[in-house]
């Protein structure tokens, strides 16, 4: 089969792969999309370990199934389904309390088994979930990252959030931008660098957009909130300088979430945690149950998925990719077709 290869550090390719055998309890889908993420072109940028080539990436797809392994019941050949983008064990501890996506054991999809950058990849039944008729292939596709949006959502529930921050106008930020908007009803500012991608946020009902290269952040907030602050702040870059931002921007007892994964340490001055009560979550991935309600969502015409983002061919994968690093421009999120 043709697939979008990842053969050694610094090098990509379209080459033909041998497709892996079926197992008992997996179906083969054919792919008929798969979102490019943020954290693949932040591996392959960075020699990441956690991507180690050779490998297929790829873990934001649908498809129809193909083929069905011998114990698989409740679905058949033809069924449109779209995939959770990781693989948990479903018997340790974490599973069983039903925090399947912080599993001990999860597998994830380009990572730890062959992903979706191809015309055929294999899953477990129990990750998937039937596509909506009336959502698009490139829609489907990126219920995953939606889910991520939706569980920041979920995971701040319990606090107030008629202000909010988004830091990163990136998809994973566009997507909890509108997570926050239609399940929270939440007035949502969002900061970033480039002027195309405040310009999508905006138009996706941003309150207002701030450019961090002339502007301050968080000087910002406590304006637009009467000297308080914004209630939740969502950093989706994962900066030292933007996870700073994130806690400056907060009112006293509100709260921050790091999605972002761009650098991996920095100083923390803890007094302004603790004295003002804010909190820090991270996240990283999504519940099945947080796929559906994207799926939901999509299919309710209420997350915009399609606009601002580019549809490429399998054989074009190269050419998206280098375009999505540079990130130039109306360059925000490319998702490919097979």
């Amino acid at each position: 089969m043709r697939a979008f290869h990842y053969p050694e550090f610094d090098r990509l390719e379209i080459r033909d792969v041998a497709p892996a055998q079926l197992r008992s309890d997996e179906v083969c889908i054919r792919v008929a999309a798969c979102g490019l993420c943020g954290s693949e072109l932040e591996t392959f940028k960075n020699r990441s370990p956690r991507r180690t080539p050779p490998l297929v990436m790829g873990h934001e797809f649908c498809g129809t199934i193909d083929e069905l392994g011998g114990e698989v019941r409740g679905w058949e050949k033809g069924a449109r389904v779209v995939s959770n983008s990781l693989v948990p064990c479903g018997h340790c501890v974490r599973c069983h309390r039903g925090d399947t996506h912080l599993c001990a054991d999860r597998q994830i999809f380009g990572m730890h088994r062959p992903g979706a950058f191809a015309e055929f990849v294999n899953v477990p039944a129990r990750c998937l979930i039937a596509w909506p008729e009336n959502v698009s292939a490139e829609a489907a596709a990126l219920s995953e990252p939606i889910a991520n949006g939706i569980h920041v959502v979920n995971l701040t529930q319990h606090l107030p959030a008629a202000t909010a921050l988004v830091i990163g106008a990136g998809p994973i930020g566009l997507f909890c931008q509108q997570a926050l908007q239609v399940l929270r009803g939440s007035r949502v500012f969002v900061a970033d660098l480039s002027v195309e991608r405040l310009a999508v946020a905006k138009k996706l009902g941003a309150a207002r957009v701030i450019n961090p290269r002339n502007e301050d952040v968080a000087q910002i907030m406590l304006a637009e909130t009467g000297g308080e602050g914004v209630d939740l702040s969502v950093d989706a870059v994962g900066g030292t300088i933007t996870k700073k931002t994130s806690l400056e921007a907060l009112r006293p007892g509100g709260a921050t979430v790091w999605i972002g994964l761009h650098e991996n340490s920095m100083q923390v001055e803890t007094y302004n945690i603790t004295l003002p009560e804010k909190q820090v979550f991270g996240t990283y991935a999504a519940k099945l149950s947080e796929l559906e309600q994207a799926l939901d969502l999509l299919a309710e015409g209420k997350i915009d998925a399609t606009s601002w983002v580019q549809r490429f061919k399998l054989e074009d994968s190269v050419d998206a990719f280098d375009r999505m690093l540079a990130a130039k421009g109306a360059d925000i999120k490319a998702v490919i077709c097979p």
